[in-house]
């Protein structure tokens, strides 16, 4: 498989997604020490959809994001650009809907959801304001954004250990969960030049969302934003 370099390349980057997408739950849950759950269920709560409304989850993958809003009633639309994993989700998750679509160019309506939410999926966009333009776009006046990314912590030791972890070990843990060692050296490269959440937060707000914020979570590995249309 042809791995995906930093440039973000959208071929490259859905056929690596493509290749992981039968195995991808399972090393989430392996790789984030059964956090995952945990952090659906914060996003859950920060966006707090109310049944009927309508939410979008961008980069659904397998849907496994998607799920907690459709059990709060909620009519969601698992969107993912990835082909292989719409697949896995639509076998796994029949009740939910799946949509193709990119980032940047997403086959919605104006202000067409009540509410957005993307996990870990912002860092693999290759223009970031313009994705978040786009969110904006489709959200309607006085609407919710929750974005969960990947984060490094801000305390010099922990971010140093932080580090190690996904650089080194990460990769090794994927080769054996997955048999790809490629996605998750992907991922060990892309964290390492994200922007921080300071960072972050400045661009969501120049995208036009306000009342801007987020938190760290799991000792700063991973940020939630929070933002209003």
């Amino acid at each position: 498989m042809p791995r995906a370099d930093l440039t973000r390349r959208p071929a490259d980057v859905a056929g690596m997604f493509d290749a992981i997408a039968p195995t991808y739950d399972r090393m989430n849950a392996v790789m984030t020490f059964g956090q995952e759950r945990r952090w659906r269920r914060a996003v859950l709560n920060r966006l707090d959809p109310h049944p009927g409304d309508r939410v979008l989850d961008l980069a659904a993958g397998t849907g496994a994001s998607s799920l907690p809003f459709a059990q709060r009633g909620a009519a969601v639309v698992a969107c993912d650009f990835s082909p292989g994993m719409l697949e896995v989700g639509r076998h796994r998750h029949p009740g939910l809907t799946f949509v193709a679509g990119d980032a940047l160019r997403l086959p919605f309506a104006d202000g067409g959801f009540d509410a957005v939410s993307m996990s870990f999926g912002l860092r693999n966009v290759s223009d970031t304001g313009g994705a978040l333009r786009e969110m904006a776009r489709v959200t309607r006046a006085g609407g919710r954004l929750v974005i969960l990314e990947t984060s490094a912590p801000l305390a010099a030791p922990l971010r140093t250990g932080h580090g190690i972890y996904v650089r080194h070990v990460l990769p090794h843990v994927a080769r054996v969960v997955t048999g790809s060692r490629d996605a998750y050296s992907y991922l060990a490269e892309s964290v390492g030049e994200w922007p921080g959440p300071h960072e972050l937060a400045e661009r969501i707000a120049d995208a036009g969302w306000r009342s801007v914020g987020w938190r760290q979570l799991m000792f700063g590995a991973v940020a939630m934003h929070t933002a209003v249309r």
